[in-house]
């Protein structure tokens, strides 16, 4: 049996997906996390993929037949803990041409036990479609890795005139749909923790 503890709060990992030079993803994250911190039911570690060595070069092996000795980079040791110490995941992904970051991807890939059985949740950014066509790409691939996805979420149209100066969304409607979310995200953290302690999950 697992003997993963349940009586802490879930640890959720805000993962800043963008890494490109002048982006706005952590104008976004900054708020975000203001909500999950405002909110109260996780301990929140906040994970900028800016900080990590992110090859798009990927081993023979696949994760999930290498379970947890796929061969990552040294430099990736700390993404690898902090991703298999997370019990929901909330991300944060701008939209590329009608899809998500390669840095994201990256970051997805060399990882696969690290997402299984485990929620995740979206805030997106973008042009007219405010990324959503992101965190639609980023739902297929999240069930392949058995991953549960949020259907609440939050996604920002013409995010460069969506939020004040102040780093915050003009919406005042953003922090009510914020908490949708994060309780939606925060009943399925606990529920797949518990799950995960009873059982492991049968991937």
């Amino acid at each position: 049996m697992n003997t993963e503890n349940t009586t802490s709060k879930p640890r959720l990992a805000l993962i800043v997906g963008s890494v490109r030079e002048g982006r706005f993803g952590p104008v976004v994250a900054r708020w975000a996390a203001e909500q999950v911190e405002g909110h109260g039911a996780f301990e929140l570690d906040v994970i900028d993929l800016a900080d990590f060595e992110l090859p798009v070069a990927l081993p023979p092996e696949s994760p999930l037949a290498a379970g947890d000795s796929y061969p990552r980079p040294a430099a990736m040791a700390g993404l690898t803990d902090r991703l298999a110490a997370a019990d929901a995941f909330l991300l944060v992904t701008p939209e590329y041409n009608h899809s998500y970051p390669a840095s994201l991807k990256a970051a997805i890939d060399w990882h696969f036990t690290q997402w299984a059985a485990k929620p995740v949740a979206f805030v997106s950014y973008g042009g007219a479609a405010g990324g959503r066509h992101a965190v639609l790409h980023l739902e297929n691939v999240f069930t392949e890795l058995h991953a549960v996805t949020i259907r609440n979420g939050l996604s920002f149209p013409a995010y460069w005139k969506a939020f004040g100066e102040d780093g915050r969304p003009l919406d005042s409607d953003a922090e009510v749909y914020a908490k949708a979310m994060l309780e939606q995200l925060s009943w399925w953290a606990d529920a797949t923790r518990t799950a995960r302690a009873a059982a492991p999950y049968p991937a």
